[in-house]
């Protein structure tokens, strides 16, 4: 008897080679495909009645640069902090030449869409990589649920990720004159520019951001009997 959830046998059987991976942690169930391929097997997976996941409920952008890279030196970390994090140049305060690389994943933005079956009550996660991460371009899924709209303008205005297909592909929660895409990693966390109205002008203008970069560094709280009773050891023998 094969320990596959009957729901991963059943994708691998329907879908073949076009699954790149599958995944079960936690109770949930993850499958990777190809971009290419995504509107054929979104389109399967809502229609065919073994599956039946026929609401869209989620799809948001993912992205992986410097994806399992730690900014954080936690080996020698004692109750003063995180001390690599006053100086650290992780994603969003780095300089452009030692700026982060993309980690182990092989593609850099990727979207994840969740489904849910109410016949079956199953929830599946699918996810598939933009093929370009200098312009990354997926197809979009408007055309199989009309409620993806709003997350793709999200998705789109956040990391970039072009939907092709998309009936109006705009900016949605950022200005209109707004520079680059915020939840890109290689974004600065203070921004490229800042906005303010001038009286002379009598209008908003746009400027070089003046905020000084920091880093908040994180402060280790032990509060534990071991290390007062070591303390307290420690006392008695001085």
């Amino acid at each position: 008897m094969s320990d596959t959830p009957p729901l991963i046998d059943a994708l691998k059987t329907r879908f073949g080679d076009a699954l790149l991976s599958t995944a079960v942690h936690c109770g949930q169930y993850t499958i990777e495909i190809a971009a290419d391929q995504a509107l054929d097997v979104m389109r399967a997976l809502r229609d065919e009645k073994s599956f039946r996941f026929a609401q869209l409920i989620d799809l948001c952008g993912v992205d992986y640069l410097s994806y399992g890279i730690s900014e954080w030196e936690t080996d020698a970390v004692t109750d003063e902090g995180f001390s690599r994090g006053v100086s650290g140049e992780g994603p969003g305060r780095f300089n452009w030449e030692g700026r982060p690389t993309v980690g182990p994943a092989a593609k850099r933005f990727a979207v994840v869409v969740h489904l849910l079956s109410m016949d079956t009550n199953m929830r599946l996660r699918v996810r598939y990589f933009a093929p370009d991460d200098t312009l990354p371009i997926v197809p979009s899924m408007t055309e199989l649920w009309s409620g993806a709209n709003w997350f793709e303008r999200e998705a789109f205005d956040l990391f970039g990720i072009v939907f092709e297909g998309h009936p109006d592909l705009r900016r949605l929660l950022t200005d209109y004159g707004f520079i680059g895409h915020p939840f890109r990693k290689d974004f600065p966390l203070i921004g490229n520019v800042e906005v303010r109205y001038d009286p002379d002008k009598g209008r908003v203008v746009y400027e070089p951001v003046s905020i000084e970069p920091r880093v908040g560094v994180p402060r280790v709280v032990r509060e534990d009997s071991r290390y007062l009773q070591a303390q307290n050891e420690l006392a008695q023998k001085g």
